[in-house]
């Protein structure tokens, strides 16, 4: 969440940040947390001056009673039982106002990056790069699509996998409900390489891989602000107050709460192949089908903590590890800056990776890259010890997919399809064993 700090020194910014993201009711959201803060503020020094003055006042009694002063003793006396009451109230006061300020601040987003563009919806992210062909920095999704010459019509995902029997979305029915296909064979081996490529190359590029639950506790979804849960996306096991999680970002970011770290330690980087859970409440219609959007997936994360000073460099390698990645899948590929409207609640920038989609003739997201500033380290109380100085300061954390595996799958089926099976792209083969499907 925002900083107190940042929010009474920089008021103005907070304000036009939130608009940025089209946050409704920025100012009376800021002017709301303020007020509290400054009713929290008053009532603690309030009882920091009753404290003080009961002390002082205790100390008067011992006096009075060696002096045999009785009287006087216990009219100080009755003062200091006043007080203490007063004091309670002031606790109380204090105490809920702390409460309604924190409730105040999970309601409000992350501020973005200066270099966010404006922008309300999906159709106006910027594309910043692709390997289909060359783009003008700053066009937008509406106005920048790409159609590669196809020169037979192509098969989508979902049909491919049921004529090479590689997934069962029937079966997954069976067993579970929708969204929940089961892989089969080659179907299976495909993600199994897949996973084990992604984990591979992040190896190489220095994250250390994690082993985390796929379950957490509420502390933790607070921590990155997937709770509250305001869409309800996440799948809650009510009994023992367990989430499942939509990210491996949940629980290798909260091996960092409450702790501070040494700065040289920093950057630390961690990587994770975990299984994710996402209700996809309200999803409906052709962007579902098949593997477009599913209830549980695979998905390889990245995750950073870093100091404020170096977390754009280390947002920049994130990005360059991802796009790496698409190429040595060879996939088509384009990158996109989100805009204001269009990023999540908690990100400060973020990149869309998306490939394309042969026989769906349409961009698939494959890949989320996004700092988000001090605004988890701040709920998560993630800091490090600034070497120099000595004193504590809050980190930078960021996180991405690298990544999600279904529209990986997806992409593959589709853009290498050919008369005699689907084609296994290079890097895979020495993790599939084969370099055909069919």
């Amino acid at each position: 969440m925002l900083t107190l700090k940042l929010i009474n020194e920089e008021t103005e910014r907070v304000i036009n940040g939130l608009k940025k993201k089209h946050f409704k009711d920025a100012e009376e959201a800021i002017e709301k947390v303020q007020a509290v803060d400054k009713q929290r503020r008053e009532a603690q020094q309030q009882l920091d001056a009753n404290l003080a003055d009961a002390k002082r006042l205790a100390a008067q009694i011992g006096s009075l009673m060696k002096e045999g002063k009785k009287d006087e003793a216990n009219t100080v006396k009755e003062k200091v039982s006043k007080m203490k009451e007063t004091n309670k109230q002031l606790e109380e006061l204090m105490n809920n106002a702390q409460q309604e300020l924190t409730n105040l601040l999970c309601q409000i987003p992350n501020i973005p990056y200066d270099e966010v563009p404006e922008g309300a919806a999906a159709e106006d992210n910027h594309v910043v790069k692709s390997n289909l062909k060359e783009c003008v920095e700053g066009d937008t999704v509406g106005n920048w699509t790409a159609n590669p010459e196809v020169k037979t019509a192509k098969l989508p995902h979902w049909e491919l996998a049921k004529k090479y029997n590689l997934i069962d979305f029937d079966l997954g029915v069976k067993i579970t409900g929708a969204g929940f296909p089961v892989y089969i064979g080659k179907g299976a081996r495909l993600q199994r390489a897949l996973i084990n490529f992604f984990l591979d190359e992040a190896r190489k590029s220095g994250y250390t891989e994690i082993m985390p639950p796929t379950v957490v506790n509420a502390a933790s979804g607070y921590g990155t602000g997937q709770l509250p849960d305001k869409e309800g996306q996440m799948y809650h096991c009510e009994v023992d107050d367990f989430y499942l999680i939509p990210t491996a970002e949940v629980p290798v970011t909260n091996i960092y709460r409450d702790v501070i770290l040494d700065e040289k330690d920093l950057p630390i980087k961690n990587c994770a192949y975990t299984e994710c859970f996402r209700r996809e409440a309200g999803s409906y219609g052709k962007d579902v089908r098949g593997l477009n959007r599913l209830h549980e997936f695979s998905k390889i994360e990245i995750v950073r903590i870093d100091k404020p000073e170096h977390s754009k460099e280390s947002h920049k390698e994130m990005l360059e590890h991802v796009e790496g990645l698409l190429k040595k899948l060879e996939l088509p590929y384009r990158i996109l800056l989100l805009c204001g409207g269009d990023q999540s609640f908690t990100s400060s920038i973020c990149y869309d990776f998306e490939v394309y989609s042969e026989a769906q003739k349409r961009w698939l997201e494959v890949s989320s890259v996004s700092n988000f500033d001090t605004y988890q380290a701040n709920r998560l109380k993630c800091r490090y010890r600034n070497a120099e100085t000595k004193k504590t300061e809050l980190c930078h954390t960021l996180n991405g997919s690298a990544l999600a595996l279904p529209r990986i799958v997806a992409a593959i089926l589709e853009n290498n399809q050919t008369e005699e099976g689907i084609r296994v792209p290079k890097a895979l083969v020495p993790y599939m064993g084969c370099d055909m499907i069919d």
